[in-house]
């Protein structure tokens, strides 16, 4: 058993234990394995031990991966989510590229990636950011500011509007992660009081997945208890 493998069925029992916990089926939490700064090797390694949802930070970087696995893994069913900032500049490489966007929070970006779809590719899914706990350093659309944003996305051809995404700051303990989480939850949940029809909510990571669970994520973002501390550069 590889390194990876054996990590990604430590990730799994704690998403398995911990919607037990919540009393959620556990079918109702996706892993998305977070491979930026891992190279090709390391997605097939994955890939062996049956994960197929892949997060890429980088744009370019999470471009040459895709291609390289689209070579030499040309019948792996692979779905590949861009979930870091995107500048302007970038939209046309995620439109190509990517089956799914977690990091729209804004009209421009979601415009350019309206418009660069390829046509006859399947729609763009689509996560709008938000930025749930105002933590100065991070991306992601005001709250108040989250419905005229989703009503104008979810309106865009070549775009299929699923859900919301956070990265809220670190808090100390369960109860002060799943208090934060429960805010993404109930934005969440207000936009589908209003006919949104949104299936997915991205929250938690390798060290706040459990307590994302407990709030209600549909889908945790794992990086390092998967593959390991990142390569220093």
């Amino acid at each position: 058993m590889t390194t990876i493998e054996d990590n990604l069925q430590q990730v799994r029992g704690r998403i398995a234990t911990a919607c037990a916990r919540a009393d959620r089926d556990v079918t109702a939490v996706t892993l998305l394995a977070v491979s930026k700064t891992f190279g090709p090797d390391a997605v097939v390694q994955a890939l062996a031990a049956g994960q197929r949802a892949f997060g890429e930070n980088y744009i370019q970087e999470g471009v040459e991966k895709i291609l390289a696995l689209r070579e030499t893994r040309p019948d792996a069913a692979i779905e590949w989510h861009c979930i870091g900032p995107i500048q302007s500049n970038k939209t046309r490489l995620v439109a190509a590229h990517f089956d799914w966007v977690q990091s729209v929070d804004r009209l421009k970006i979601a415009l350019r990636l309206s418009e660069q779809r390829p046509a006859g590719m399947a729609p763009l899914q689509v996560c709008l950011q938000v930025n749930v706990d105002g933590g100065p350093t991070k991306s992601g659309v005001a709250p108040a500011e989250l419905p005229a944003l989703a009503e104008a996305v979810a309106s865009l051809p070549q775009l299929r509007l699923r859900g919301l995404m956070c990265i809220p700051e670190p808090a100390a303990g369960f109860e002060a992660q799943r208090a934060v989480f429960l805010r993404a939850r109930a934005l969440f949940d207000a936009l589908n009081a209003r006919g949104f029809g949104l299936d997915t909510l991205s929250m938690g990571m390798s060290d706040d997945l459990e307590a994302a669970v407990a709030a209600g994520s549909t889908l945790v973002r794992v990086g390092r208890a998967v593959f390991g501390s990142r390569p220093t550069v």
